[in-house]
C-alpha cells in the first residue's frame, strides 16, 4: 500500500511517499521550496525583466508571493488576477484591488495570456510531484490515498479579524471532537468557510485516489507525538515553530487540552518561553497572545501540567526550531523516525489512517514501528 503524503509550508514542501512494504525510515521523500517561494521567484524574475503579470490558478497560500507581488507593483508594473487567484492574498476582493491587483474574467484572462507572463498559483500540483518523483523511477501508480497539509485561516467574513476567525474555527473543531486528527478531511467533507483547504482539493482534479486534506499545525504536532519520547509520556506539550506561524498544543488521555498560536516573526525565545509555561499552567488568557497580534489561545483542560521534575518541559518540532536552543524549558528536538523535516507527512499520514479506517490498521502498524517487512528497498519490486 502506498500513500503519497505532502505538507506545504512557507519555506518548504515536505513529500513523502509511505510504503506499506518498507520500514518508516525508508521511505521515499523530497523537501523543496513551497509553493509560495516558487511564485515568490518567479514574480521577481518578471518584475526585474519589467513584465507585467497574470495571475490565474485558485487560491493559494501567500506570504513571499505576496510581498513578491507588492514589490512588483511597488516596480510600476502591472498585476492581472482572476477572482480565484486574487483570494491567495486577501479573501475581500476590493482590498486586493486596493493593493494595486487588477481583476479580470476568464475571458479577460485568456486573452491577456498570449500577451504577457502568466503564473498559476496553486498549492498542490500532482503532476509537478508525479513527474519529479517518476524522474527517480518512483511510480505513484495504485495509490491507496493521498495526504496534503496546508495552513488556512478560512474565509472570515468582512471587518472580522481572520486570526479571531480561525481560533473560533479550532474551538469549533476541538469541542466536536478532540483529537488532533480532527483537523483532517476527506476531499468531500471540507467545512465551507475552509476555502484554501478546498483549493487544494480543485487543483487536484487528475488525482484518481482518495485525497485528505489537513492543516499544517496539527499535523506537524501529531507527526512529533510519534517520537519515542514523546509518545511514552501521558500528558506533554509540543510546540511546531514554523517559519511563519508557532504553534502549540497541551496534550492529556482525552486529548487537546489547550492550544495558542502567534507569528514566529514576533516573538523570541523570552517570549515563547513566557507563553509556554503559562500554557502549561492553564493560566494563558485568548488575549495575551491576540493583543500580541498573534492568533489567540484555548484553554481546555484544568489540571496544570507540571514542567518541572522532568526529562524535558517541552517536545520542539518545525523548521526554526532552534529558536528554542537555550530555552529553560529544557526542549527536547522531536525528529520522528529520524527526520524532523518531515514530522508533517509523518502527522498527515496518522490522520489519513483516522479518516479511512480501512487503511487505518496497517499506517498505525508502521507508525508504531511493527510495520514494513524490514526488507531493504533494492530487494523490492517497483513499477516504474
Amino acid at each position: 500500500m502506498k500513500i503519497l503524503t505532502v505538507d506545504i509550508g512557507t519555506g518548504t514542501q515536505d513529500i513523502y511517499l509511505y510504503d506499506s512494504r518498507l520500514d518508516l525510515e525508508n521511505g521515499f521523500k523530497l523537501v523543496v521550496p513551497s509553493p509560495t517561494m516558487m511564485v515568490h521567484q518567479q514574480l521577481q524574475a518578471a518584475t526585474r525583466r519589467k513584465e507585467a503579470v497574470l495571475l490565474s490558478g485558485v487560491i493559494m497560500g501567500g506570504g513571499p508571493s505576496h510581498w513578491a507581488a507588492e514589490s512588483h507593483l511597488k516596480a510600476g508594473l502591472e498585476i492581472f488576477a482572476t477572482p480565484q487567484a486574487a483570494r491567495s492574498f486577501n479573501d475581500d476582493l476590493d482590498e486586493v484591488r486596493e493593493m494595486g491587483i487588477q481583476l479580470v474574467s476568464a475571458d479577460e484572462a485568456h486573452q491577456l495570456a498570449k500577451k504577457i507572463t502568466t503564473i498559476e498559483l496553486l498549492d498542490f500540483d500532482y503532476t509537478r510531484i508525479k513527474r519529479s518523483l517518476s524522474g527517480f523511477g518512483i511510480s505513484l501508480k495504485d495509490l491507496a490515498a493521498v495526504g496534503v497539509a496546508v495552513f488556512d485561516h478560512g474565509d472570515s467574513p468582512p471587518g472580522y479579524s481572520d486570526r479571531q476567525f480561525r481560533f473560533d474555527y479550532l474551538d469549533s473543531r476541538i469541542r466536536q471532537e478532540n483529537r488532533l486528527s480532527a483537523f483532517a478531511f476527506p476531499a468531500d467533507k471540507i467545512p465551507e468557510i475552509m476555502t484554501r483547504l478546498k483549493a487544494v482539493v480543485a487543483s487536484a482534479e487528475d488525482l484518481d485516489a482518495p485525497l485528505v486534506v489537513m492543516d499544517t499545525a496539527p499535523a506537524a504536532v501529531l507527526g512529533a507525538t510519534l517520537d519515542l519520547r514523546v509518545k511514552e509520556r501521558e500528558r506533554v506539550m509540543v510546540a511546531n515553530v514554523g517559519n511563519f506561524h508557532t504553534l502549540a498544543f497541551r496534550l492529556g488521555p482525552q486529548g487537546i487540552e489547550g492550544v495558542f498560536e502567534h507569528h514566529t516573526g514576533l516573538i523570541d525565545l523570552q517570549k515563547l518561553d513566557h507563553y509556554l509555561v503559562l500554557l502549561a499552567d492553564g493560566s494563558l488568557a485568548h488575549e495575551d497572545i491576540f493583543e500580541d497580534h498573534g492568533h489567540g489561545a484555548l484553554i481546555y483542560g484544568s489540571e496544570p501540567l507540571i514542567l518541572s521534575g522532568k526529562d524535558f518541559g517541552v517536545a520542539v518540532t518545525g523548521p526554526r526550531r532552534n529558536m528554542m536552543r537555550g530555552s529553560n524549558l529544557r526542549p527536547y528536538f522531536a525528529a520522528p523516525f529520524g527526520d524532523m523535516m518531515i514530522t508533517g507527512c509523518f502527522g498527515l499520514l496518522a490522520a489519513v489512517g483516522d479518516v479511512y479506517p480501512d487503511l487505518g490498521e496497517t499506517i498505525h502498524q508502521s507508525l508504531k514501528g511493527a510495520g514494513g517487512s524490514g526488507t531493504p528497498p533494492w530487494e523490492l519490486e517497483f513499477e516504474v
